[in-house]
């Protein structure tokens, strides 16, 4: 098939766009730079904003499956950067595929899109949108987000099937985003345990969430598709301890674990008086800690797999030890 990964220079998009490179399809990767390394796998690079909707529209002439994964991630308690990119922007998307008659859509989404603060343990997909709970907090890009899986969902109908994919905590060689965050924080002494240190938290291998939107995009093709109009949940399928994990992924880069820690209650406040400074000052980079991120750090959030099982056939191909493993070993090569 001829396909559009929006973000197919980034940590996830280029995954998915190597996948499709491998198995024989057609790749056109829309993003903010050239990516001469796509170019010259074969890809159609086209150089655009996400929030232009003349440029995502010409992006989707002659598509048979659009991957929307570009996305601006963060917690900047400034928002419009956020509704531009990951609301409208989701808007621009499908209003190209409308206007061009793409039949299939996947849209990469966050299990953040339901987190309300409180332990999520073994969760599925019934559970609601936490609109309200993030917009009171701020959360820029959870709420950015949870809108545009709304509009994707709302817009599966017969012309265009459309489902949204929530990869939990990604992470593995090539990680811009939660990896680097977390070494330079750790060098700097600004990690904190948040908590007791008992909550448990799902993740997911990069290349098990790449394969996982290959296999919803194969499943839309299929007619009376179950995956059409849903949203599904994506993980390793085994929850961890989140600082036992965190630790684990500083000890790849040679780095002591967390041994300081604070109170929920603590981040909680810290937070709001970061947001707030912040805000006065309209700092654009993100604060140190926010309310969203202390009840994150803080509460269990695992989910229940079975229907992305059921409906698509997804297992995680890539098991937590053997992604460490490379991992560590990517890691390695970089120092």
């Amino acid at each position: 098939m001829h396909t559009l990964v929006t973000g197919g220079g980034g940590f996830l998009g280029r995954y998915i766009v190597e996948k499709l490179v491998a198995r024989g399809d057609r790749v056109r990767s829309f993003g903010r730079r050239d990516y001469r390394d796509l170019a010259a796998l074969g890809v159609e690079v086209v150089r655009g904003d996400i929030s232009d909707q003349q440029q995502i529209a010409a992006a989707c002439a002659d598509i048979d499956c659009v991957f929307h994964v570009a996305a601006r991630p963060g917690t900047s308690v400034l928002p419009r950067p956020y509704y531009q990119a990951n609301t409208l922007g989701t808007q621009h998307v499908l209003a190209g595929c409308r206007r061009h008659g793409v039949p299939r859509l996947v849209y990469t989404s966050s299990p953040s899109v339901v987190f309300s603060g409180v332990d999520q343990t073994n969760i599925d997909e019934t559970a609601p949108l936490a609109l309200d709970w993030l917009a009171r907090h701020q959360s820029y890009y959870s709420h950015s987000k949870a809108l545009g899986e709304q509009a994707v969902l709302s817009a599966n109908d017969g012309p265009l099937r459309t489902c949204a994919l929530r990869p939990h905590l990604i992470w593995g060689p090539r990680d811009a985003h939660l990896l680097p965050r977390l070494i330079a924080r750790a060098k700097a002494g600004r990690l904190r345990r948040v908590g007791n240190g008992q909550n448990r938290v799902d993740s997911i291998y990069v290349e098990n969430a790449a394969d996982a939107h290959l296999l919803a995009a194969d499943a839309l093709a299929r007619e009376n598709s179950p995956v059409a109009g849903n949203a599904y949940f994506l993980s390793q399928g085994e929850p961890v301890n989140c600082w036992e994990w965190i630790d684990q992924l500083l000890a790849l880069a040679n780095l002591p674990p967390v041994k300081k820690s604070i109170s929920p209650q603590a981040a909680w406040r810290l937070g709001a008086a970061c947001e707030a400074g912040y805000r006065l000052l309209r700092i654009q980079q993100e604060p140190p800690m926010t309310r969203f991120v202390a009840a994150q750090l803080a509460t269990s959030h695992w989910f229940d797999l079975s229907a992305a099982v059921h409906d698509f056939g997804y297992r995680p191909a890539i098991s937590s030890e053997d992604g460490m493993r490379r991992l560590g070993c990517w890691l390695s090569k970089q120092a």
